[in-house]
């Protein structure tokens, strides 16, 4: 069976993800909650390990592959801190729910890279590319049934949300799949998508450690939309990162939306404000099912006269600040101003 990661080595992810997220002055205001986050997600990670293993060993070595480079552990995180802040002073009664939701979101980014034909992912090589397509599909369906023991230690109305969460993520692909290379399917279409993709999970997971934690259904409700709103905030950002990151820290090469046609809100507001030839031009080239570097480079050239990515900040800046008024009902203390600030920081990430 799979250790925990060490303390000092979950304790550095821990602080280079607040770093990255809310920058070098904030991480330091939030240094002293660090060593409570890093116990709370060792013992996320420990309950994790222990329902990887399977009687083949192939498919175990592919199952912790995944969870080694399956993210930056924000929804355990941000579950941990939830709990916290709602005056909770252990996080045990969460933690296998914890450790089924980023079970579930590790199975999603499997079988995104086997639908996007990654190459990599956060620096190493995809779970297509190093187990093969067979594997990696059948090692995201692993996944998911591991989730679900690990769920199944909770009452019905949450092992339900986790299936409506999951039901919502096969929905979200089913949908941006439709409007794929479609840059006429608007921004109503784009944020169903989103709100099914990326905000399903951290939506369902904080509603649920509001339950867990007996908390009133004012306060259920207001976990559930700041989940939503943060994770809006949180894939706007993701896709202006995907045109103006930087690859390294993000482990992966730039423009995927762009090759793969997924018309994203940087897409759909550079293709808005361009009118005449250039607008023609970006969508013709936006429509190429097979693009060269030289395609890719003019979309950006056509993104940057645009003037998109302003725009596009400022709507994940408005996510983030509904994200924070949503937080009213949750009593103020260090957990809380930490939420307030991860909002914030998904909006402004660099990774």
């Amino acid at each position: 069976m799979t250790s925990p990661a060490p303390p000092e080595s979950q304790e550095a992810m821990l602080e280079s993800l607040v770093t990255q997220t809310l920058g070098a002055e904030m991480a330091g205001k939030v240094a002293e909650l660090l060593p409570v986050l890093v116990h709370d997600l060792n013992d996320i990670d420990w309950r994790l390990s222990q329902v990887l293993g399977s009687t083949y060993a192939q498919l175990t070595e592919a199952a912790r592959y995944a969870v080694a480079t399956g993210g930056k552990r924000v929804r355990p995180l941000l579950m941990s801190a939830a709990y916290r802040a709602l005056g909770h002073d252990a996080v045990q009664p969460i933690v296998s729910l914890a450790a089924a939701f980023q079970l579930i979101h590790t199975a999603t980014l499997v079988h995104d890279d086997v639908i996007d034909h990654a190459d990599t992912r956060r620096g190493r090589l995809s779970m297509p590319r190093a187990f093969g397509i067979p594997l990696a599909i059948v090692s995201g369906d692993y996944l998911f049934v591991r989730a679900f023991e690990l769920a199944a230690e909770y009452p019905q109305s949450i092992i339900l949300r986790c299936g409506g969460a999951c039901a919502d993520l096969v929905e979200g692909e089913v949908l941006q799949e439709a409007s794929r290379f479609d840059l006429s399917s608007g921004r109503e279409h784009y944020f169903r998508v989103v709100e099914r993709k990326t905000s399903a999970i951290i939506t369902a997971g904080l509603a649920s450690v509001a339950e867990i934690g007996g908390s009133p259904p004012a306060t259920v409700d207001a976990l559930a939309t700041y989940g939503k709103s943060l994770g809006i905030a949180f894939q706007i950002r993701d896709d202006l990162l995907d045109v103006y990151g930087d690859p390294d820290l993000l482990g992966k090469p730039l423009y995927n939306d762009l090759r793969e046609g997924n018309a994203t809100l940087v897409g759909l507001e550079t293709y808005a404000r361009l009118e005449g030839r250039r607008q023609a031009e970006f969508e013709e080239l936006f429509q190429l099912r097979r693009k060269r570097a030289k395609h890719l480079l003019r979309l950006k050239e056509l993104t940057d006269l645009a003037g998109a990515a302003s725009a596009v900040h400022a709507e994940a800046e408005r996510w983030a600040d509904r994200a924070i008024r949503a937080l009213e009902p949750v009593p103020p203390g260090p957990y809380r101003q930490l939420l307030e600030w991860l909002a914030h920081g998904a909006a402004e990430r660099r990774f």
